[in-house]
């Protein structure tokens, strides 16, 4: 009989040993002195049922890869997977004969009516992968490779492992569909080769939403044809502050900073992730966090003094102003966006609008007065339904932060709740979608330890054990109200976080925490369980030179 190792409804067992039964030596094997096995089965995030079905399949230069149709892509992205660390250059085929193992990847519709779900079988003569959908194909292929010895995620040919897989029966599939990783590249700006990797990160974690924050007061990242000064300016400023914004004087460091990203750049990353089962959601923000934008175009501003890009961190009050003409640029820049973006989100930001400009400006008030508006937030309200009415009427869903609820929802927004989860339930209360973030529990901006010992980070404390705790459907939520949470995703902004470096050390090991939240089942592993997990999980993150906080664990 299979032993059934991880099943939702029965208790947790004690780690499993799986006895790897040698299959003889071959030709592409390492003398038998030099194997290092694989003995035991730690996945994360969780699967919804593992079972152990028996001998191992030992993969060899001799394999060769099975897939068609829809498969082909996940086929190649395998078979890119393992070169590096096995030196197989496998073969992907359409069909293949008894002298080949075979890994063999297939759509097939009855599996599940996720499109994220799949199966994978393991046994000593094939691994199989089944899957509705590409999405699901790709979730299996990123299990496939954890079933592996942790070398395999490195870069370099390694000649003393039995790439050796246990014999397993996966089921599994997503508990929600919105699954994301967040990235401010606009405090401080990281390259598109250092995006693709956060991008591959997120696709190990089985993430499929990539929310890239491409514009704000102290950066415009992202290339828009029509206005060649969004970049030739609003994209560069003049110094950085230094310690915390708190601070008090404020220090600078005196050296220009910026960097975007060319249109080019943008659809060879966009559809890079597309590879990996990703959709890259790009934020544009409005009407506040505009001073990059404003810098670079001041017509676009409520006041007549001239701006620079922003080197200070915190809130401006630069805003854009509500003529028609403004309307008519956002939306200009919009089309581009459309155009490089497949995503059916895109996110408008909305959050953190001071009212003080508009309340003086009288282009603002008799805007106010021509549409019957009460008062600024009114006001915001109406920007925001413009655009939604705008994104809509091109096919694509408007997304903004919890701040869009502020007089009136624009009614097919989806919001993002994250000043705690009080506008997520209200949203959801209405009938929208929502994606929860709070601050509380999902921005990975925020210290993990005794802020004494760790470095400037822009404030609060947020565990590794605390975002394992995350639930993202709150209490609060009746059954027909619950069925608008998407799901959550983990915010990066990078005021606090100028490197490659200390971005690595701020996100992981909790995003490896939330990738668990929002695929597991809801009753997951006791903390210390998962922790177990973990500790084999970050061997892999070794390999892949990530800079994860080792305290954490």
């Amino acid at each position: 009989m299979p032993k059934q190792l991880l099943i939702e409804s029965d208790p947790i067992p004690d780690e499993v040993e799986l006895i790897i039964i040698d299959l003889g030596s071959t030709p592409q094997m390492p003398p038998e002195d030099t194997l290092v096995e694989n003995q035991t089965i730690y996945l994360l995030p969780k699967p919804v049922t593992v079972i152990e079905v028996g001998q191992p399949f030992e993969l060899t230069s001799a394999a060769q890869i099975v897939a068609t149709g829809d498969a082909l892509a996940a086929g190649n992205l395998l078979a890119d997977y393992l070169r590096p660390a096995t030196g197989f250059v496998l073969p992907v085929v359409e069909a293949t004969d008894a002298e080949h193992p075979v890994l063999h990847l297939l759509i097939d519709p009855n599996i599940s009516d996720d499109e994220e779900a799949y199966r994978l079988e393991v046994n000593a003569e094939s691994v199989t992968l089944r899957a509705p959908a590409l999405a699901g194909l790709f979730h299996a292929v990123q299990t496939l490779r954890q079933l592996l010895p942790p070398e395999i995620y490195g870069a370099s040919l390694v000649t003393s492992i039995r790439w050796s897989m246990p014999g397993v029966t996966i089921k599994d599939q997503p508990r929600f569909p919105w699954r994301g990783g967040h990235l401010d590249v606009c405090r401080h700006f990281f390259p598109a080769h250092y995006v693709k990797r956060y991008i591959d990160l997120l696709a190990l974690h089985k993430f499929n939403r990539f929310h890239w924050h491409l514009t704000d007061d102290q950066g415009w990242r992202i290339e828009i044809k029509r206005y060649p000064r969004l970049t030739e300016v609003g994209a560069w400023r003049r110094e950085t502050m230094l310690g915390h914004w708190s601070d008090q004087p404020r220090r600078f460091d005196g050296k220009p900073h910026g960097g975007f990203y060319s249109q080019d750049e943008i659809r060879e990353i966009v559809a890079y992730a597309a590879a990996r089962g990703i959709i890259v959601v790009p934020e544009i923000e409005m009407p506040g966090h505009a001073q990059a934008a404003i810098a670079a175009y001041p017509e676009l501003g409520n006041v007549d003094t001239p701006l620079e890009v922003s080197g200070e961190w915190g809130i401006s009050d630069n805003v854009f102003n509500v003529e028609e003409s403004t309307f008519t640029f956002l939306q200009n820049v919009l089309l581009e966006v459309l155009d490089l973006f497949p995503s059916p989100y895109i996110h408008i930001g909305g959050d953190e609008v001071p009212k003080t400009q508009w309340n003086t400006s009288p282009t603002a008030q008799a805007y106010m007065r021509a549409h019957g508006l009460p008062d600024a937030h009114a006001l915001q309200s109406d920007f925001i339904r413009r655009m939604d009415r705008f994104l809509n009427a091109h096919g694509r869903t408007l997304v903004g932060w919890d701040e869009i609820l502020e007089g009136g929802l624009a009614d097919n927004a989806i919001v993002m709740s994250w000043r705690g989860e009080e506008g997520g339930i209200e949203a959801a209360g209405q009938g929208h979608d929502v994606v929860m973030t709070p601050e509380s529990d999902t921005y990975f901006d925020h210290y993990q330890f005794d802020p004494s010992s760790e470095g400037v980070a822009i404030g609060g404390l947020t565990s590794l054990e605390k975002v394992y705790g995350y639930e993202p459907v709150p209490a609060a939520l009746a059954p027909d109200q619950a069925k608008h949470v998407l799901g959550s995703q983990g915010q990066l902004w990078t005021e606090y976080v100028p490197t490659i470096e200390r971005l690595e050390y701020m996100v992981y090991p909790r995003m490896c925490a939330l990738a668990e939240v929002v695929w597991s089942p809801r009753e997951r592993d006791a903390y210390a369980r998962f922790v177990d997990r973990l500790r084999t999980h970050v061997k892999r993150l070794d390999q892949m030179g990530v800079n994860y906080c080792r305290r954490a664990l």
